[in-house]
């Protein structure tokens, strides 16, 4: 699991808020942490890519030392170090790893018109009409992902039934 940043430096930073002295010490370590792991970030174009890359890898291993270590007793702190225990290395594993996606908007995106359908039509209520609908939503989400027609695959698609001819495939070409 894995948890969106900008929810990560909310929370530190409202910890950096709470009237224990040594628990608002503990977030501002995080903050100041943070900062510098996007101070980097920022300085991509001007660094060689290995040393990039081991800056960043070496900003967030201190980040995760720092939220992992000499944690108050807090229920905020213990919650923010508990985040950082159990997420912190896959949480940032967009950021050190070249080619993955810092959000996950492509897969919100992908199956944003379920939702919106499901919402409209309030539903199925049989097992068919559910079936119908996983495989409906199928076909809708892997002709957009491929840039294919709806209308026209399901054209075809009926039109090789009726004339027993075999359907078009969504599968990709394994040539």
């Amino acid at each position: 699991m894995s948890f969106w940043l900008a929810h990560l430096i909310r929370d530190v930073k409202y910890v950096t808020t709470l009237g224990d002295p040594e628990t608002k010490a503990y977030a501002e370590r995080l903050r100041v942490g943070l900062k510098a792991l996007f101070d980097v970030i920022h300085r991509r174009d001007e660094l060689d890519s290995s040393i990039f890359q081991q800056a960043l890898e070496q900003s967030r291993d201190t980040l995760l030392r720092e939220a992992t270590q000499r944690v108050p007793q807090t229920t905020e702190a213990q919650n923010l170090a508990t985040s950082f225990d159990q997420h912190g290395r896959q949480s940032f594993q967009f950021i050190t790893t070249p080619d993955i996606e810092p959000t996950n908007n492509l897969a919100e995106q992908a199956i944003r018109f379920v939702v919106i359908d499901r919402r409209i039509t309030q539903g199925t209520r049989s097992e068919s009409g559910c079936h119908w609908c996983e495989r409906i939503w199928t076909v809708i989400a892997t002709c957009t992902q491929r840039g294919i027609g709806i209308f026209e695959f399901l054209y075809h698609s009926v039109c090789a039934h009726w004339e027993h001819r075999s359907h078009p495939s969504l599968l990709p070409d394994s040539g």
